[in-house]
């Protein structure tokens, strides 16, 4: 990182997400002892648009929908400042899409944003001009190599052409993350040094592992992981932690390997982009709308929904309730009276019918961390690139 992203970048890394993610964290562990449900930090999804349709998407592709409005994104992100949250992960759809998310960035150059991308639209210039906000990093998903790619992003040349975006961002000395959603199909390709040897080399400065979910309008339940599988992934991880020059991410377990969830224990919570407040992007379900955005810390700090579910959901795992019981999900979802966030209106049936898939809470299986600076960072602190606190 020190060698290869522009030093101005790193400047407003340390800042903006660092310092300010500290206190961001402590502030949030201030709220957590009196009982207040503002999170530490927001996903937002400001648009359903994407020129892809990738197996397993939960979003509604709406290529035609204008997104969230500017003005709303603008006093979400306000709000949160508010409540010392200073970072925010922009997702789709695809991002990239969304008219104006570089003019969001611009007028917050005091937060950090992580913006979630498939890559094929990550051009030269579209690269220059993070690489002017100064305060973003892009995360690229990469679903498989060649094959595999096509097959998981429904589309053709996927891989070579979000290679490409890799090569943009990190020819233009960004601070560049690359996403996998591990699933049966991809497992024996992206959970291997070698694949993390060729992240390397193209100057990725971290990987993120995230587990398949078999969601949305298309799921495919033959693609989710087994026990066993993911037991082999986070062996990996913490084995490839110790050696690989590169930042192994993932927010599923603890530093003694505990099962965790974000949405459960309240440390981030998603908003869509017709601005429904959502306990995770997965689970498509809300009680609120965010509106235009300048009441949330009212809004969320009285939800009922969100607290029933902190509530609840530990009760049955510590892990991801989606995947460990989706029809008491359902249960749950339905006595809070949820409604359907999806714009689909069949997320309940869906839930119903996806049955019990294999979920990262394996107790009595526990693999606690090796290296000791992931331990100390999986203690203290989380705020997107860390780890649960």
């Amino acid at each position: 990182m020190f060698r290869e992203v522009d030093f101005r970048l790193l400047i407003k890394l340390a800042y903006n997400m660092g310092w300010k993610g500290m206190r961001g964290i402590a502030k949030y562990k201030k709220r957590l002892k009196k009982g207040e449900l503002f999170p530490a930090f927001l996903m937002i999804s400001v648009t359903n648009q994407c020129n892809l349709s990738c197996q397993g998407c939960w979003i509604t592709i709406d290529n035609k929908s204008q997104g969230m409005k500017p003005d709303t994104l603008n006093n979400i992100i306000n709000s949160s400042k508010k409540k010392g949250s200073y970072f925010f992960g922009l997702l789709g759809g695809e991002p990239l899409m969304y008219p104006h998310i570089i003019e969001v960035i611009e007028n917050h150059p005091d937060c950090y944003f992580q913006l979630f991308t498939n890559g094929t639209l990550l051009s030269d210039d579209i690269a220059k001009k993070l690489r002017k906000l100064g305060n973003v990093s892009p995360l690229i998903s990469v679903e498989g190599l060649e094959d595999v790619s096509d097959v998981r992003r429904g589309a053709n040349d996927v891989f070579d052409r979000t290679m490409s975006g890799i090569d943009a961002c990190t020819n233009n000395k960004l601070m560049t993350g690359v996403a996998t959603s591990v699933c049966k199909s991809n497992f024996k390709d992206l959970v291997s040094e070698d694949f993390v040897n060729k992240c390397i080399k193209k100057g990725v400065h971290y990987l993120w592992y995230y587990i398949y979910r078999p969601v949305g309008a298309r799921p495919n339940t033959d693609l989710a992981l087994s026990e066993e599988e993911i037991l082999e992934l986070r062996s990996f991880m913490v084995n490839i932690r110790t050696k690989a020059p590169i930042m192994i991410i993932d927010t599923y377990w603890d530093q003694d390997g505990n099962a965790m969830c974000p949405g459960a224990v309240g440390i981030s919570h998603h908003i869509n982009s017709a601005g429904d407040i959502e306990l995770c992007p997965p689970i498509q379900f809300a009680c609120e709308n965010a509106g235009d955005g300048s009441q949330l810390e009212e809004i969320i700090e009285n939800s009922q929904f969100l607290k029933e579910l902190r509530e609840e959901i530990p009760k049955y795992t510590r892990g991801c309730m989606l995947l460990d019981d989706p029809v008491k999900l359902n249960e749950i979802l339905k006595n809070t009276k949820a409604y359907d966030s999806s714009k689909r209106d069949s997320a309940f049936a869906e839930l119903n019918e996806m049955g019990k898939c294999a979920g990262h809470h394996i107790a009595g299986k526990e693999i606690p961390e090796k290296s000791w600076m992931y331990r100390f960072a999986k203690k203290n602190w989380f705020f997107g690139f860390g780890a649960y606190g």
